[in-house]
Order: C-alpha cells, then sequence, then structure tokens
C-alpha cells in the first residue's frame, strides 16, 4: 500500500573529480565521513534508507523531521574542511514500500529536483512546504517554475535558506572545500584561489599553462 513521505535524496558534487584526482582510498574515506554525517543528522522520526555511490536517501513520514535533518546534514558538511559540497532535493508524496524498496513518482520528482539544486544547496518541491505541520525557522526562496526531465508538468521548487557556513574556497582541481585559514596551499600568484595539496597546485598549473 502506498502513504505519504517525505524524502531527502542528496549527493556530492565533484566526487568523481575528487576520485580522479585522489584515488579510491581517499573517496571510501570521505564516503565514510558522508555515512557518519548522515547518522548524526538524523531527527525524531528520519531514516537513513540508503546508500548508492554517493548518493543518500533519507526517508521520515514527518515532513518537519525531515527538513531539521537536511538543515543539520547541511550545517555539518558546509563546516567541514577538506570536505566536497552537497546538493539535494526534498519532496513529498506517495510511496510503495515493497520489500525494503520504494518506488513511485515521488522519487523520480525528489531526484530531478536533486540534480537541478546547485553545489551547496537543498531544494524542495511546494507540496514538501505544504506537507510541513509547525512553523519552522527555516526559510525558502522560490527558485520558479522547473522543467525536469521526463516529468509532464512543470513543478515550483525553493531553496531551503539554513545558515550554512559559506567561509570557503572551493579547490579547482579536485571540488574539496578549502578552508584558507587552515593548511592550504595558496595559488603563487591569485589571492582568490587554494588548494588541498601541492598535487592540485601542479595539475591547476599544468593545465593552464599548457
Amino acid at each position: 500500500m502506498e502513504k505519504n513521505m517525505a524524502v531527502l535524496i542528496a549527493d556530492l558534487s565533484g566526487y568523481t573529480a575528487l576520485t580522479e584526482t585522489h584515488g579510491a582510498s581517499a573517496a571510501a574515506d570521505l564516503i565514510d565521513k558522508y555515512v557518519e554525517m548522515v547518522e548524526d543528522s538524523l531527527v525524531g522520526d528520519s531514516h537513513f534508507h540508503e546508500r548508492t555511490g554517493d548518493e543518500v536517501m533519507i526517508v521520515s513520514p514527518s515532513a518537519d523531521h525531515l527538513l531539521a535533518t537536511a538543515n543539520n546534514l547541511l550545517q555539518y558538511s558546509s563546516g567541514e574542511n577538506n570536505f566536497l559540497q552537497l546538493h539535494g532535493g526534498l519532496h513529498y508524496g506517495k510511496i510503495l514500500n515493497r520489500n525494503n524498496h520504494y518506488f513511485g513518482t515521488t522519487l523520480n520528482l525528489t531526484a530531478r529536483i536533486a540534480k537541478k539544486a546547485k553545489p551547496g544547496s537543498f531544494w524542495c518541491s511546494r507540496e514538501y512546504l505544504e506537507a510541513l505541520q509547525q512553523a519552522t525557522p527555516f526559510t525558502f526562496q522560490s527558485k520558479g517554475k522547473q522543467d525536469f526531465k521526463n516529468i509532464i508538468e512543470e513543478h515550483e521548487v525553493y531553496e531551503l535558506i539554513s545558515g550554512s557556513h559559506t567561509d570557503f574556497y572551493i579547490d579547482p582541481v579536485c571540488k574539496m572545500q578549502i578552508d584558507h585559514k587552515k593548511i592550504a596551499i595558496p595559488h603563487p600568484d591569485r589571492s582568490n584561489i587554494f588548494f588541498c595539496h601541492q598535487g592540485c597546485l601542479d595539475t591547476y598549473l599544468q593545465y593552464h599553462l599548457n
């Protein structure tokens, strides 16, 4: 039987670039940290359902609990040095649970919203906002009506304004967040570019010199 559920799908921005640059072991370590963040972020009835590659799915019968979970996840991830930015989607609607696997158009739209969300942001549907039961301390900014692949109708979506950390740079090679106040390698000529280690700087200089 289908029932209404809140769904969050999130993944890591730049995971392929990080794997190509730093290798499988570093990528696996980052996934371990990612899973730990997800588990630490859970609020109330929110349930970490599954991970596929660098994508996670969290579900809850409560849109309010899942929203608090999403905010925690953005806060934790954005404040972590040498980590990747997240992007994700939140939606609410009917899904079918069969043999601990979920099915339905709600999941399809959630995945499409997640894919369209910019790095460092979570977007949600109007249906999600309407499912919230309590006044929320969070604010949302409309991104207008969006069209999504294989979804017939346009859907209005909103960005969760979470107040997450923004005082960092993005390594242009491996895409990791760099806190320039900590151990970081500065570009020799440009004051607004930092790298997580010398190898990324060498790669960047080689690419831009050739």
